[in-house]
């Protein structure tokens, strides 16, 4: 299938790819094209930016999540011709795992897609300096796909003496330049962009943004760069993972990703509210598969869309709440998930809402089947603790508290690793990512977390027989077992609850 893609990638972390990207999307919507985006790696909040704020359909590709040919079917899936894809970059173009591999790198993403790259350079206080900086990326690209440069923060006279010795010089493509404007930059936090629902104003600023990037760079280049990509390769039924998966032919499990990817779940928190309302109305009329809260709101969003998809695919209904605004979990729940997201954003509404605190304790007393990752898993505990050193009660699941450390504690890909069998069967793995400021006076020591590159380990998570909780961010379909498990828990639970209210009911006409 033939796919326009291109990707914006850059040097480093901070050259402003991301608010280029996202006016190149705004710039690229506003003329008429059909325009599509991804993120490089495990990034949650660039997607779910693109898809609010931009309303342009977006998700993750991870190639050390994925592998190679999963990946090429994960960019196509639901793809048609006519559309432009725009792949935003993570960090470095060279930056892969443990900042040394390629593999998890923007480059080994566009090498494997057949992507050509944009690279935004960051040119402030820099003069001819900057081409020896574009010779050395070129020099690293042994796939020849750097097809040309953005100059960000350069002035329009110092373009004018500096475009023309690129061009001289170098073989790229000089796409044009961005002065430096202030007023324009979208605020970071953490992990990317600040959540979309922060700023009313960022819609008119990234509009304001577009416009300005019209005058000073080619969109017609761009497009005539993503017109260039190669043909997507058919998947080969031998090589792949996920195939062989489908017909048991090997021992590590990958899940049939265009299954999951066929009707990937394009909605915004305000689409999980009306999907809520519906439900509640009684929409829902399958009764006898296990239902699953999910958080979603302000404070709980962080979600793999393939994630949850797979899910469904193993049976679940998925039923959304908010821990911030509902004063109930949904009706009939058979299991809670609880993801990551910004709750020391909002601590003080968390603790007022005490009726949900106390239907989330209660229902976990009764040894509800919970999932809780990151967010979620601090939520759980006693207290969180803000930066000024208040203290906020929460659901109190857990013993201890949670305490902002003011600097990352932990940061980067992971293999988790199962000590016990509960989850996963003992000493298999699942991938995911870790990211947070905040520590818990206990992480558990029922996995081990294994750093890729360095071998390094580190016991983590809380686990029981129905209980799976900790800081890590999993990705699913890199051990499909894990959410095969987890609805079969909830399957069960709803059994037992259904046993316990049919004796109930005889004793009752006795």
């Amino acid at each position: 299938m033939k796919l326009d893609r291109v990707m914006i990638a850059a040097p480093k972390s901070g050259s402003g790819k991301t608010t280029i990207t996202c006016a190149l999307l705004q710039s690229l919507k506003e003329q008429g094209i059909p325009v599509v985006s991804y993120k490089c790696g495990p990034d949650y909040i660039d997607p779910m930016f693109h898809k609010e704020v931009l309303g342009v359909p977006s998700k993750n590709l991870d190639t050390f999540f994925t592998g190679e040919e999963e990946t090429r079917v994960l960019l196509k899936a639901g793809r048609t011709e006519g559309e432009l894809a725009l792949l935003e970059g993570v960090m470095g173009l060279y930056d892969g795992l443990g900042g040394i591999r390629e593999e998890g790198s923007s480059y080994h993403l566009a090498k494997v897609t057949g992507t050509p790259i944009v690279l935004v350079v960051d040119a402030k206080g820099m003069g001819k300096s900057v081409l020896a900086l574009i010779a050395g990326f070129l020099q690293y690209d042994t796939e020849k796909l750097i097809r040309g440069v953005i100059l960000n923060r350069m002035s329009g006279a110092c373009y004018q003496t500096i475009r023309p010795l690129i061009e001289k010089e170098l073989p790229v493509a000089v796409l044009g330049y961005v002065p430096d404007q202030k007023h324009l930059e979208l605020k970071s936090r953490h992990l990317g962009l600040v959540l979309p629902k922060e700023q009313e104003e960022v819609k008119q600023q990234i509009r304001d943004f577009a416009a300005e990037l019209q005058k000073t760079v080619s969109i017609e280049k761009i497009r005539e760069i993503a017109a260039e990509a190669v043909e997507l390769p058919e998947m080969s039924k031998g090589d792949s993972g996920l195939r062989d998966h489908l017909e048991g032919s090997t021992e590590e499990k990958h899940v049939h990703i265009e299954s999951v990817t066929d009707s990937i779940i394009e909605s915004s928190a305000r689409d999980r509210t009306e999907a809520r309302e519906m439900t509640d109305n009684g929409t829902d009329t399958d009764t006898d598969s296990p239902l699953i809260a999910v958080a979603w709101d302000e404070a709980f969003c962080f979600y793999y869309e393939d994630n949850l998809r797979l899910l469904e695919e193993h049976g679940a209904r998925l039923r959304y709440f908010s821990p911030l605004h509902d004063s109930r979990l949904p009706e009939g729940c058979d299991g809670i998930l609880l993801g990551g997201g910004y709750p020391e954003l909002h601590l003080q509404e968390l603790e007022q809402n005490g009726s949900m605190r106390n239907e989330i304790r209660t229902a976990m007393e009764q040894d509800i089947p919970c999932v809780a990752e990151c967010g979620g898993f601090m939520y759980l505990h006693e207290t969180i603790e803000d930066q000024e050193g208040q203290q906020y009660r929460m659901a109190g699941v857990l013993p201890g508290i949670c305490i902002n450390k003011g600097k990352l504690v932990r940061f980067g890909y992971i293999e988790l690793q199962e000590k016990k069998p509960s989850f996963l069967p003992e000493g298999t793995k699942i991938r995911g990512h870790e990211f947070h400021y905040y520590d818990s006076s206990d992480n558990g020591e029922d996995c081990m977390a294994v750093k890729p590159v360095t071998g390094k380990s580190y016991p983590c998570v809380i686990e029981t027989q129905n209980r799976f909780l900790g800081f890590p961010h999993l990705y699913y379909p890199s051990n499909p077992d894990f959410a095969e498990n987890f609805v079969e828990k909830a399957r069960d639970f709803r059994n037992r609850n259904q046993s316990r209210n049919q004796y109930r009911n005889r004793d009752r006409k006795r």
